[in-house]
């Protein structure tokens, strides 16, 4: 084995004995909260809501979360965040942040402006760090720890506006990549400037024969389709004939179920499926150990402090945001295999604030979870209650019972006649002759047996189950048209309505 290879691993292997504690997850969790109201007492929001007074109490978190309110974007930027954005300092955070986050999440509405601090930067880079700690965990060559690491995530050219910087997550993560790991990282800084997604991947694929890659990283989608790029420009069977070495693929974004055919199917070798969960808002988790449901520990000490409301319908409006008195619990509140919404504070300065996404712990001792869905979406007419989670689940099932590779879908409720139906998008990943009504009675028959509401739902007013088979590249070419190609973009699970025939729509024309 390389001397090298060996000595990077042995450093890791004494890293992650070096990075475990003794302290209980709740105990870290404690301890964080106590960091973040200390360093947040003397700006704007610690002294509305009294931070100095809070950290008094010997009841911190019960009067932390009867005191503070929880918040969304919408909320924390109308009461907060807009005086951050016009360049105030000491709002919510201590001084003025270099950076804010894009983001639109899965709605393709207008761009929100997430403060990322140079506090959180640094909370990243950590968190970061600590998963690449974990990988001593894992069965790796040795020869592994000198590979190249290709992130593909948004433009790393960032735009300057009124004296910060402006971009999504992935872009200003990579834009802020600490030097020693830079020989490690490609596709570089000039092809990771490229703006135009397109030409970054072919900027990559003409470059990709030079490149000796161990692992990768970025949302499932995307990769998928820089993968075939890569394969078709370079004439190769798999990706394997060009990255022998390659071993490990960090996942996140998404869940990565739906995507693992297609990524078989371009590979030729074993490959690590690791998750991560990097969020406009923070580096919120990451698996640290193996685990054949992928699941990932919560980031305990860097800069993020969490709490969980139960996902029930009566704690939420509309839009899937909690009503700010939503009752929250401590991580040594939860149980096991609940959906919880999640709430976090953070060193950029969001308080209580909801991130749209649902959960379930896996494990209560390692503080392990998974993403189970949105908070929006999750689809409850006429009272079917179906989550992302069990939709996932489903199509999972349907690409083994016929043979088909389904990385891409889509759902919504619509009404026909007054009476409501379920009208699925199936995005194919490869050419398979299909039978949509076969498909929609085995896909209506899989969600019955998941979830009883749907079950009940299915019986009474809801009337059936519509499924449209497309290709995956119709999903890509939307996004292309919606301007929201690679980086961060995530393909919606549900449309509303409105959304559904905006899409009927482009794929007839």
């Amino acid at each position: 084995m390389p001397l090298l290879g060996k000595i990077i691993k042995k450093a890791i292997d004494v890293g992650g004995q070096i990075a475990e504690t003794n302290d209980s997850p709740s105990q870290l969790q404690q301890t964080m909260l106590r960091e973040l109201l200390e360093r947040a007492k003397d700006t704007a929001f610690g002294k509305a809501y009294a931070f100095e007074e809070l950290l008094r109490s010997e009841t911190l978190v019960e009067d932390f979360r009867s005191r503070v309110p929880t918040f969304d974007y919408k909320r924390m930027k109308e009461a907060w965040w807009h005086k951050t954005i016009e360049g105030l300092p000491d709002i919510s955070w201590p001084g003025t942040p270099e950076y804010f986050a894009l983001s639109s999440g899965t709605t393709g509405n207008k761009s929100k402006r997430i403060p990322v601090t140079q506090e959180m930067i640094e909370a990243i880079r950590e968190t970061g760090l600590k998963q690449v700690l974990s990988l001593s965990e894992h069965d790796l060559p040795d020869s592994f720890f000198e590979k190249q690491i290709l992130m593909l995530g948004s433009s790393t050219d960032l735009k300057e506006v009124d004296g910060h910087y402006e971009g999504e997550i992935s872009g200003i993560s990579a834009s802020n990549i600490p030097f020693w790991f830079r020989g490690y990282y490609k596709p570089g800084e000039e092809i990771a400037g490229i703006d135009d997604w397109d030409e970054r991947v072919e900027a990559i694929a003409k470059k990709a024969p030079e490149w000796d890659i161990g692992a990768i990283s970025g949302i499932p989608s995307w990769i998928e389709l820089m993968l075939k790029k890569v394969i078709e420009w370079n004439k190769v069977e798999s990706i394997h004939d060009l990255w022998p070495n390659l071993a490990v693929y960090n996942s996140g974004g998404v869940a990565f179920e739906p995507y693992r055919a297609s990524f078989d199917s371009l590979t030729s070798k074993p490959m690590l499926y690791l998750d991560t969960y990097l969020a406009s808002e923070g580096f919120l988790a990451y698996q640290a150990r193996p685990s054949q449901n992928m699941a990932m520990q919560l980031s305990l000490n860097t800069g993020i402090y969490f709490e969980f409301i139960p996902f029930e319908q009566k704690y939420f409006d509309e839009y899937g945001s909690p009503f700010p008195e939503a009752p929250a619990l401590s991580l040594n509140e939860v149980e096991l295999e609940k959906d919880y919404a999640i709430l976090i504070s953070t060193v950029s300065g969001a308080w209580r604030y909801s991130i749209g996404d649902t959960v379930k712990f896996t494990d209560l001792e390692r503080a392990e979870i998974k993403i189970t869905g949105r908070t929006k979406h999750f689809l409850n007419v006429v009272g079917s209650q179906l989550s992302v989670a069990k939709m996932n689940e489903a199509i999972q099932e349907l690409e083994e019972r016929f043979g088909a590779e389904i990385p891409e879908f889509t759902v919504g409720a619509v009404q026909r006649e007054g009476e409501f139906y379920h009208l699925w998008f199936l995005g194919l990943g490869t050419a398979k002759d299909l039978n949509a009504q076969e498909v929609s009675e085995a896909l209506d028959e899989l969600l019955k047996t998941k979830n009883k509401n749907y079950r009940v739902a299915r019986s009474k007013a809801l009337k059936g189950v519509d499924v449209r088979l497309i290709t995956a590249e119709d999903f890509h070419r939307w996004n292309a048209e919606k301007k929201q190609k690679g980086g961060q973009v995530k393909t919606p699970r549900m449309m509303n309505e409105e959304s559904l025939k905006e899409f009927e729509h482009f794929l007839e024309a």
